[in-house]
């Protein structure tokens, strides 16, 4: 199973940093990583995202973001807001909505502040402005 190792240089004589590697993403294979349940929801991810490569073509980070929110035992208490077409929305229902996405980009933070990701375009990360 592929894990994403945060801030590690390993233990590479030729690889060095001057801000302890804040920010570095590697990604390493295991054949033996994973319990049951985690190799089935990645097999589940890679099975929808073959399924659907032509309808949508971005990647969605499902990998780095099943981890992450595993090692950091997220689990979403903020209850969902379902608007109906035509009603009205609230601004109890527009803070929920934007406390609950506020508490879920949280929790994909990692251990050395940053949100990792695979970019393959612009040059600016937006999911910030459009998780909630």
């Amino acid at each position: 199973m592929w894990r994403l190792k945060i801030a590690d240089g390993g233990n590479d004589p030729y690889i060095f940093s001057t801000n302890n590697f804040v920010g570095r993403q590697t990604w390493e294979y295991d054949p033996h990583a994973g319990t049951t349940e985690e190799r089935a929801q990645v097999e589940e991810a890679r099975r929808n995202f073959y399924d659907n490569r032509f309808k949508v073509k971005p990647c969605g980070d499902l990998l780095w973001r099943f981890q992450v929110l595993r090692e950091n035992n997220f689990k979403q208490t903020i209850d969902g807001v379902k608007i109906e077409d035509g009603e009205e929305i609230t601004y109890e229902k527009a803070t929920t909505t934007l406390r609950r996405g506020t508490h879920h980009l949280a929790a994909l933070q990692t251990s050395d502040g940053h949100w990792p990701a695979q970019i393959a375009g612009s040059l600016y990360f937006i999911p910030p402005l459009v998780s909630s």
